[in-house]
């Protein structure tokens, strides 16, 4: 199957030059049988008129110059000779042969009788001026093909396979003509010119056609790709055949449904995070007059909690609303830029050295979403290292290691959900508010991607952030 082309374009090309060497087959074998036996017919009309005009040319002449008729008369493909016996003894009853022998006794005028024509195996001495002879005589039941076997004692000899014939002459001796199949191939040059020329056209024309049909589906292809990344992608043309319309169209219409869904989703979220601030406020105005100061301190602690999480969860709708654009960006500076500024507010983090990968992403978003990863990993984990690798599949990983105890096995996906927190390792007192991993998640994922989380056997969690590398880079 490695021989099959796995492009729609090269495949319609394979089909239609399959398609063509069939139908140059089938057509070749009808053109070969037609044209085989036109000649076929053509041969045997010429021997018929030829050996004719023989007969009647000896009945004209004397019996010395019969000899020089005859070797005058005989070509290679077609032998003369004079003979007391026939060279063909039993005369075929029917087929092929009982055809000839109709034909011949017309244009000699003579009575059936008088003509033999059969298969015959026969030689004929070219170089000495010999009487041709032949060696033995085939039945009837052998039709009108002529077999038999050549002999090689020194003189030019010819072998026949079609068929022969005898004439009775009004002196008592019979005239003999052995004839050879009719020349030329049902095939040749020309065939070969027109099957070659044939297929380059065809392989043209289908090289053409499959590129026309194909380039809307590549455009299909390449606007999916982008809307899984997350990127704003413009209603396709309508081109190409009727189905690959309809595939068309189909997409634009759940792009369209999808951008509309999640659009107003997050307006719906942003309109709740931004109507809370007003209460949340509120509540801390009236929280200030409790005179228990204990009471006081925990209320305002709480609304505190409550006032930031409505900021980070308004702050990453507004940011998602913006639907900032995507661009091609170096990951691993990308990483090494994030890693500077939280080493600068004195988080224990660190990056490996990585090669230039070029990955197509949001800028802002990407930094947050690695921001919040790396600053669980100084925050949870006591240190944090990230490094930029590629992996199979065209993919690009963005692997964070800390030094912290792990998360279970059966919390791993919990531990995305939104205010989801896991007491053991990350306390009210760090500030967290739940969102940093679900925000990371969301964005990765709007990229085309996902983060995969698992424990080190030495100690400590390793993140992977998985992210679908450029086509073009």
């Amino acid at each position: 199957m490695r021989l099959v082309p796995r492009s729609l374009a090269g495949q319609l090309t394979l089909l239609l030059l399959l398609t063509l060497v069939v139908a140059q087959g089938v057509a070749v074998a009808l053109f070969a049988w037609e044209r085989v036996e036109a000649v076929r017919h053509a041969h045997r009309d010429n021997v018929i008129t030829r050996t004719a005009s023989v007969a009647q040319l000896l009945a004209d002449t004397s019996p010395a110059l019969h000899g020089t008729v005859v070797a005058a008369a005989s070509t290679h493909r077609t032998r003369f000779s004079l003979t007391g016996e026939p060279l063909v003894r039993t005369a075929g009853a029917g087929g092929p042969a009982a055809g000839i022998a109709r034909e011949l006794a017309a244009a000699l005028g003579v009575d059936r009788g008088q003509v033999r024509v059969g298969p015959v195996r026969a030689r004929f001495v070219d170089d000495d001026g010999d009487d041709d002879h032949h060696d033995d005589h085939l039945d009837d039941d052998d039709d009108d093909r002529f077999h038999g076997h050549d002999h090689d004692d020194g003189h030019a000899s010819w072998r026949f396979r079609w068929f022969a014939a005898s004439v009775a002459l009004p002196d008592g001796r019979w005239l003999n003509v052995a004839v050879a199949p009719p020349p030329g191939a049902p095939w040749g040059v020309t065939f070969l010119m027109s099957f070659i020329l044939s297929a380059l056209g065809t392989a043209g024309v289908a090289v053409v056609m499959g590129r026309r049909i194909a380039r809307p589906m590549r455009r299909l292809a390449a606007a999916a790709s982008q809307f899984g990344r997350g990127e704003d992608v413009e209603p396709l043309p309508e081109a190409g055949p009727s189905d690959v319309q309809a595939t068309i169209r189909a997409f634009n219409v759940m792009r369209e449904r999808l951008d509309r869904y999640v659009r107003d989703r997050m307006a719906m979220l942003a309109a709740v995070s931004h109507d809370l601030r007003t209460p949340i406020t509120s509540l801390r105005l009236h929280a200030e007059l409790i005179d228990d100061a204990d009471t006081r301190r925990k209320m305002i602690s709480a609304l505190d909690e409550m006032q930031r999480m409505t900021e980070e969860m308004l702050a990453f709708v507004r940011a998602d609303l913006r639907r900032e654009r995507t661009e091609r960006m170096d990951l691993p500076a990308l990483v090494d830029s994030v890693v500077a500024d939280l080493a600068d507010l004195g988080h224990a983090v660190s990056a490996e050295v990585s090669e230039r990968i070029v990955v197509v992403a949001r800028p802002t978003a990407l930094r947050r979403a690695l921001r919040n990863l790396l600053e669980n990993a100084a925050i949870h984990g006591g240190r944090g290292t990230a490094r930029v690798v590629r992996v199979e599949g065209g993919c690009t990983e963005v692997v964070i290691e800390d030094a912290g105890p792990g998360i279970p096995e059966g919390e791993r996906e919990r531990v995305f959900e939104p205010f989801v927190r896991l007491e053991e390792s990350r306390s009210r007192d760090t500030g967290g508010t739940g969102l940093g991993l679900a925000i990371a998640r969301s964005i990765v994922r709007a990229h085309g991607g996902d983060i995969q989380l698992e424990n080190i056997v030495d100690g400590g969690l390793r993140v992977r952030v998985v992210l679908p590398e450029d086509d073009d880079a």
